[in-house]
């Protein structure tokens, strides 16, 4: 990589929180697979392309930094790698760092098994439906769990459930509509709450979610 390209890209990045040099490497080797993939698959919508670094990449960033203590990660409907690439490309140099990620999709269960070797980082791909793997996880303590534009918050923890049932905690990526779905998930969920607004969007929240149990029916 040039260093006129590593300048561009930490200058994007470290507007929002700062990183290493050696997590900028991993970054933008993952950026440049997510745009070399995405001519065979929709990783990303097409119209958010000239955005990736933004959009993407330094939003997905605020996953690990919403639960710096958190080492061992359960990400959700993995997708196109955010946050789940992201967060394992942050631990790649903690020796307890590890990311299992969840996609049923076996095309992009194939890219993040791609993405997760070319960058170095340590984790595990499951190509299966959340509800099974999770079900019969038997593959160890989890701190946490991750997800981004997959659900509403009442049926992420629900999925999320055989995880933070044993202690983990969530963190969630939600819009401008969070306070509606944080209030129709706890018709259902007893929960912890911490709101972090966004860094890239004000209007959006990270939702930090502990101490979640189901209200009895």
């Amino acid at each position: 990589m040039s260093v006129e390209k590593l300048n561009n890209t930490a200058q994007v990045v470290h507007k929002y929180g700062d990183v290493s040099r050696e997590t900028l490497d991993r970054l933008q080797i993952y950026a440049d697979l997510v745009l070399k993939w995405q001519k065979a698959q929709n990783l990303i919508a097409p119209s958010t392309i000239p955005d990736l670094w933004v959009r993407h990449i330094a939003d997905s960033l605020q996953t690990a930094w919403s639960l710096p203590e958190a080492k061992v990660w359960v990400d959700i409907g993995s997708g196109g790698g955010f946050p789940g690439i992201v967060t394992a490309i942050v631990l790649a140099d903690d020796p307890d760092g590890h990311v299992h990620l969840i996609e049923s999709n076996q095309k992009k269960a194939a890219f993040l098994r791609t993405a997760l070797r070319e960058t170095g980082s340590k984790g595990t791909v499951y190509p299966g439906r959340i509800e099974s793997v999770a079900k019969s996880w038997s593959h160890g303590a989890v701190d946490a769990v991750s997800a981004r534009a997959l659900a509403s918050l009442d049926s992420l923890l629900s999925l999320a459930e055989p995880f933070t049932s044993a202690g983990a905690k969530a963190v969630f990526h939600k819009g401008q509509d969070f306070q509606r779905e944080v209030d129709e998930a706890s018709h259902t969920w007893n929960f912890d709450l911490l709101e972090k607004k966004s860094v890239i969007d004000p209007t959006s929240r990270m939702l930090v979610v502990s101490n979640i149990s189901a209200r009895p029916s």
